[in-house]
């Protein structure tokens, strides 16, 4: 392939990728919409009010979704001095699939770890995963503020258990896991930056 024609590509991916969080769609649990910059803002003020009380974020995510939950993690308590875990270890994840159900392998942890006040961070790009809209119905009980990240169906499930909830309007995983990310530092570098 011709380094034009590479190119040509690279830019195509990221116009999918602009397009894709130009047209996100952010809404509350009541499913009012919000715009982009009262969205954000309402995810960090959120972040900001739990750190200062002294309660933890808490990530979760399947596959890609994992990774950036593991990686959100460390940045909110490195880089934002904020209280941060993800419930991605191997063993916890293997010991909660056998001794209950894949589909509590969040879950579980959240009704034992979590504390009211905390925030859940649930990212899906589907918003179908049964472990994380588990976990999602969990948080509610106990309390928690619940931010969601997901795409493909805008009817995906998990967009209920929100209080905020970030929604790419894209089937294609790349676009979705992408924007995620962006949006995770997004926040995360308006909280370093103030």
């Amino acid at each position: 392939m011709s380094p034009k024609k590479t190119l040509d590509l690279l830019n195509d991916y990221i116009g999918l990728v602009s397009s894709g969080i130009k047209d996100m769609i952010i809404t509350t649990r009541g499913k009012s919409r919000l715009s982009t910059s009262v969205g954000v803002a309402s995810a960090v003020r959120c972040i900001r009010e739990a750190a200062r009380r002294g309660n933890k974020l808490i990530f979760i995510g399947n596959g890609g979704s994992a990774c950036i939950a593991s990686h959100q993690a460390i940045d909110f308590w490195k880089n934002g001095r904020i209280k941060a875990v993800s419930f991605n270890d191997a063993a916890l994840l293997t010991c909660i699939s056998n001794d209950f159900a894949y589909e509590s392998v969040f879950e579980k942890p959240v009704e034992m770890f979590a504390e009211a006040g905390d925030i859940l961070l649930a990212i899906s790009s589907s918003g179908r995963s049964k472990n994380i809209i588990n976990a999602a119905k969990m948080a509610c009980k106990k309390r928690l503020k619940v931010i969601t990240l997901s795409g493909f169906d805008a009817g995906n499930a998990l967009r209920r258990y929100g209080d905020i909830n970030f929604y790419i309007p894209s089937h294609s995983y790349g676009v979705v896991e992408i924007s995620h990310l962006a949006i995770c530092h997004c926040m995360l570098d308006h909280i370093i930056g103030d």
